[in-house]
């Protein structure tokens, strides 16, 4: 007789599905479990199949065929029965390890669906097979996923833009065309002789001259490869932010085999990952070649490669222009692809060979990317 009260045999029940062994088969399950119970086996039951196991039946519990909890049911009883963090891993791991692409056909069970990247990255794989409704229920989602983004990253990386500017300050340079009369009053004013209606000004104040600034040139490089897709969504992001601050102008170039330039979008990062084609091969040269032609002023231009580095290419043609640039003052910075757990994905010959002609490569999360950026623009 199993101990019903007993929370750890509970706990195996659950983990174990319809695969526990006899004595397991109904431990420490209450009611509400058998709907928990169902929930999970619908999706990681999947597991089994998948290694050539049959489904098994629970008597206590009837059938659970998976033809009794269609897709949608299964997705509104999982919201209910997990706590959002634990939802929003479950919604991932149905659509990214068992494929239930199932739930991405319907515009209603897309609105039903927890926003967040992996759910985007899903979205933006199957983009050319959906229908003009579905693709609308899309771009609103995606559009959910960029603003959580944007409004983590946009405080941090204008934090890390900004500290680098000079700020008006005072100056000991006295000059009639750095006098400041507001706050030379304001200083001496305690300091006015009121018999002779007269303001002693013993601490004239005076600004330090503001160096004029030129603006800077960013060209952002996005490797558009099916590995990429987490570092696309970031930079289309990065683009966006950048494109709004005063003395910066953006320039946004998407590659595989091709070059596409869609700086006139960096101002939009959800329309960018809408027009986005992920997969094919990968043609770096051919991108860095673009870029040197849009350089106007090297010496503030910076051309930020985001990419795996695995060039499909002859190598020469990317090395070639690495080199030019860097000679002619171009800062140059290399980003390397980093997937989900933050772990770097690139070609480090390829990265060691540019890095010789100019190029530094970092493997950075997006807020250090905004941080190495802010230093090389100082």
């Amino acid at each position: 007789m199993t101990d019903s009260s007993n929370p750890s045999l509970r706990r195996w029940r659950l983990l174990l599905g319809q695969y526990a062994s006899q004595p397991l088969a109904g431990a420490g399950m209450r009611a509400a479990d058998w709907k928990l119970d169902q929930c999970l086996e619908y999706l990681y039951g999947r597991e089994y199949q998948g290694r050539g196991l049959a489904r098994r039946r629970n008597p206590e519990a009837g059938s659970l065929d998976p033809s009794q909890l269609r897709a949608l049911d299964w997705l509104n009883r999982a919201r209910e029965l997990f706590p959002n963090d634990t939802f929003e891993r479950v919604q991932n791991q149905a659509l990214d390890r068992y494929g239930m692409t199932e739930l991405l056909s319907d515009p209603a069970t897309l609105n039903r669906l927890e926003p967040n990247p992996g759910l985007a990255k899903a979205l933006m794989g199957m983009r050319g097979q959906m229908s003009p409704e579905l693709r609308e229920a899309a771009r609103a989602l995606i559009a959910k996923v960029v603003q959580q983004i944007t409004e983590r990253l946009r405080p941090e990386l204008i934090q890390a833009l900004s500290g680098k500017r000079n700020r008006l300050r005072r100056s000991a340079h006295a000059s009639a065309a750095n006098f400041d009369w507001r706050a030379t009053i304001d200083a001496n004013l305690k300091h006015y002789d009121r018999d002779r209606k007269q303001l002693i000004i013993e601490r004239p104040r005076f600004n330090a001259r503001q160096r004029r600034r030129l603006p800077w040139d960013v060209v952002l490089l996005i490797d558009q490869s099916a590995s990429m897709l987490d570092s696309v969504m970031h930079s289309a992001i990065t683009a966006s932010i950048l494109a709004s601050l005063p003395g910066v102008r953006v320039s946004l170039l998407i590659f595989d085999t091709q070059v596409v330039d869609l700086s006139h979008l960096a101002a939009d990062p959800v329309e960018v990952l809408m027009t986005v084609q992920l997969g094919g091969g990968t043609n770096i040269g051919k991108a860095m070649v673009a870029a040197e032609a849009l350089v106007r002023q090297p010496t503030r231009t910076v051309v930020a490669l985001i990419s795996d580095f695995c060039e499909g290419a002859a190598p020469r043609t990317l090395l070639n222009s690495v080199a030019r640039l860097s000679e002619v003052g171009v800062k140059l910075l290399g980003l390397a692809a980093l997937d989900q757990a933050q772990a770097p994905i690139y070609d480090q010959h390829m990265a060691r060979q540019l890095v010789a002609r100019g190029m530094p490569v970092a493997a950075l999360t997006p807020q250090r990317f905004a941080q190495w950026l802010a230093e090389v623009m100082g």
